[in-house]
């Protein structure tokens, strides 16, 4: 289990309101029932007069109501409760996990590694091509290392605000603050030799160390690097496995297209296994089809014999032991996360729990058992929960229930139970609709309710979506000024016009308030009110459609232009469908909550973007020569000259090293390994045969790791989906879910903490003793 004390929020950043008053000695009122140990270690009342016992009775119930606010808003966050609970420590940590210093640590964050784009090289130019890009701006020496140093102050400030709050205990067992520190002291060495040498040291350590900020401040991101770090050695068997099929199918392939006399066989032999890293290479690139069946071609046109060895070295490798690593990487990720999403479980439990404990010693209830004792007073958790911050719907659901106990105690099980509301979704209400005495208003408006009118729309969409397609396709060979646009401004008009119509019935039936608290509604208005502005203003610009309504090509706002934007927006609402379409509402959910959930692995996969990019800026800067300098080997007067299929031949200029920007669009084209074969050559003869090395190991950690990864993800989602959306007791209405995060994705599979479980990790505490 990861052992983060303070991590940063699993779903969202949650707003706290850091009102806590400092105070310098809290009294304990019963001696021995817990005590908090802070910065001035446990506090206690030594005794004095009848005012300052009650001063300090009244002191420790503050305590007790701050510990439990912020120990429930550590549950919401599934964040762990290992960290100073004393009034000045509590009132640090909530100004710390407050919106405003969370925005600033998050932007300077950002600002640091966007610092890559700017900083030489810089990336400050219109295009990357070798050929057009020119001379580009490049900041003077101090700027961006001025704006470096200012993160590192807040990085700084940071780190010591952690240590503090979990103690020095804690702090020497938890690694990521060690490194936090270690990375830092790292930063400001190399940025302190940046500045010695006035800009111009050749290589820049600390930009390597940047996406470290970025994954030690994100919890599901250190579970899922956690996740990738034990799912390695699975998936090293299956890339074992995949070397061994690739070193042996190499050398049957030398062996089979060996030197010949015959000039027919050598031509294999001379392109593709003339030595062993050329054969190696062109295998490696068949096991992911990007140079099928060109690799094949030469032996094939000699004897149809020969294409059974790419056959079966494709089967095997491709078909087999690629998805097999697939289906590794799916099961052992799987577990692994949710033991992670177990974790989070424990944490969220646990907070709650001792927020229940230090409220339950509030209790003057003179026991008669031992059960009698432990309870919290439904109105005291009533006041903490007004303190805490959370949906307010959420609040307001607990807070009901909290009211529902008649004898105004909860006891620790009740108390769990209470927040078993923040794994419920959202009810939105709807406002209720307007009444209208007429009869015909009363038509009208079930008419703007009904769902036949929502159907009525989608048959609407779809012919629009049709016409604009035929015309398109009858006007595609003709230029500009050869163009009739009467059909389509006509088509567009008609259609445009019902869709006002449908708006406006709906808002008529709804009500103004009732139309928007739909979702659906609000993107047919917004494109419907988009689409209306646009004919609008054609129609003041260039008069309604007629005959010989030819579009003007000149100005911003050519009629041409303001044609094909109307039309892109059509497009568009052809998207209204698919809530309407059962199998297409659970993919589109199934992509919304990838886009939601997806950060994690989107943060993975973008620090390895930056630290492979800033590795191939210093390996390959400069290396692709502009084909027009007069010192250029590869400068042709006709492209033909060159091979087919080559970097030159192909117009690849702009994929290069020469800075930030270009060195991630190169890498993200050789992640999709379509023509990566031809990066491979190309900075092979430019570079070194070496070089291919880099390429592989990128191929290796997104291709191979990180795409699986999320065929793995994508899976749980669906399939997970797809299982609550067929069973009988789930009504249409609820049978897609739009909104599902990764510890409700496995909320079936977890086990509940037990009760004694949470309250042995509580006695384990470092920082809050209880005495039961």
């Amino acid at each position: 289990m990861e052992s983060d004390p303070l991590l940063g929020a699993l779903e969202k950043s949650w707003s706290v309101n850091p009102s806590f008053g400092s105070r310098d000695g809290i009294a304990n009122t019963r001696s021995g029932s817990y005590s908090s140990t802070g910065s001035s270690g446990a506090a206690s009342l030594q005794g004095g007069s009848s005012h300052e016992h009650r001063h300090g009775a009244a002191d420790s119930e503050d305590l007790h109501v701050k510990q439990a606010v912020v120990f429930i808003e550590d549950a919401i966050q599934y964040r762990s409760i290992d960290h100073r609970v004393d009034p000045t420590s509590l009132q640090l940590y909530r100004w710390y996990y407050s919106d405003i210093c969370q925005w600033i640590l998050n932007a300077a964050i950002f600002v640091n590694m966007a610092l890559a784009f700017i900083e030489k090289p810089s990336s400050l130019s219109a295009t990357s091509d070798v050929r057009y890009r020119g001379v580009t701006w490049e900041p003077p020496c101090g700027l961006t290392e001025g704006i470096e140093f200012l993160t590192f102050l807040l990085f700084i400030a940071d780190v010591s605000v952690k240590s503090y709050l979990v103690g020095w205990n804690e702090f020497v067992k938890n690694k990521w603050l060690l490194c936090y520190i270690l990375m830092l002291a790292i930063s400001l060495v190399d940025w302190t030799v940046s500045m010695c040498f006035m800009c111009k040291e050749g290589f820049r350590m600390r930009r390597l160390l940047r996406p470290f900020f970025l994954l030690q401040h994100s919890s599901l991101m250190k579970k899922t690097l956690k996740c990738i770090k034990r799912t390695l050695p699975e998936m090293a068997s299956v890339m074992l496995l995949m070397a061994l099929h690739l070193f042996l199918f190499t050398m049957f392939g030398m062996l089979l297209f060996a030197h010949a006399k015959d000039s027919q066989v050598d031509v294999e032999w001379k392109q593709y296994f003339r030595n062993l890293p050329d054969s190696l290479t062109t295998l490696l690139v068949l096991l992911t089809t990007a140079n099928n069946p060109d690799v094949m071609i030469p032996a094939y046109s000699t004897h149809r014999a020969y294409s059974l060895f790419f056959i079966i070295f494709t089967v095997i490798g491709s078909l087999i032991l690629m998805n097999l690593l697939t289906a590794i990487i799916y099961n052992q990720f799987r577990g692994y996360l949710m033991k992670s999403v177990q974790a989070s479980l424990l944490r969220r439990r646990l907070g709650i729990r001792a927020a229940f404990e230090v409220l339950s010693f509030q209790s003057d209830f003179t026991p008669q058992s031992t059960e009698e004792t432990i309870f919290v007073d439904s109105v005291t958790f009533l006041r903490v929960l007004d303190k805490v911050k959370m949906d307010s719907y959420c609040k307001t659901a607990i807070g009901e229930k909290a009211k529902s106990f008649h004898n105004g105690r909860i006891s620790a099980e009740h108390f769990q139970k209470l927040f078993d509301e923040l794994d419920k979704d959202t009810v939105r209400e709807h406002p209720p609709a307007p009444t209208y005495h007429s009869q015909c208003l009363k038509v009208l408006q079930m008419i703007g309710r009904h769902r036949y009118l929502d159907y009525m729309g989608n048959v609407v969409v779809i012919m629009n979506l049709v016409s604009v397609c035929i015309v398109l396709v009858i006007d595609a060979e003709k230029s500009g000024s050869d163009r009739d646009d009467f059909a389509l401004g006509a088509i567009n008009c008609f259609f445009i016009l019902y869709y006002v119509l449908e708006m406006g019935l709906k808002m008529f039936a709804y009500g103004l308030k009732g139309y928007f608290s739909f979702p659906s509604n609000i993107y047919d208005g917004l494109l419907t009110v988009i689409l209306l502005v646009l004919e609008v203003a054609t129609f003041c610009l260039y008069r309604f459609p007629h005959p010989g309504w030819r579009p003007d090509m000149q100005g911003v706002l050519s009629l041409w232009e303001m044609v094909r934007l109307v039309n892109m927006f059509i497009v568009f609402r052809f998207l209204r469908i698919i809530p309407n379409i059962k199998v297409m509402a659970l993919v589109a959910g199934t992509v919304l909550d990838l886009v939601k959930n997806l950060r994690a692995f989107a943060g993975i996969l973008l620090v390895v973007y930056y630290v492979f990019a800033i590795i191939g800026i210093d390996l390959f800067k400069g290396a692709i020569p502009d084909p027009n300098s007069s010192n250029s080997t590869n400068r042709t007067a006709n492209n033909v000259t060159l091979p087919c299929g080559s970097f030159e031949q192909l117009e690849y200029w702009p994929n290069n090293f020469d800075d930030f920007a270009a060195a991630l669009v190169t890498l993200w084209d050789v992640m999709v390994v379509n023509n990566w074969q031809v990066f491979l050559d190309a900075f092979s003869r430019y570079t070194s045969p070496w070089s291919k090395l880099y390429f592989v190991a990128w191929w290796l950690v997104s291709s191979v790791i990180w795409v699986n990864l999320f065929v793995a993800l994508i899976l749980e989602n669906f399939i997970h989906k797809w299982d609550r959306s067929c069973r009988p007791h789930i009504s249409p209405d609820q049978g897609v879910e739009y909104h599902m995060t990764v510890q409700l994705m496995f909320r079936e599979a977890l086990e509940e903490p037990t009760d004694e479980e949470l309250m042995d990790r509580l006695h384990h505490h470092p920082h809050l003793h209880l005495s039961r």
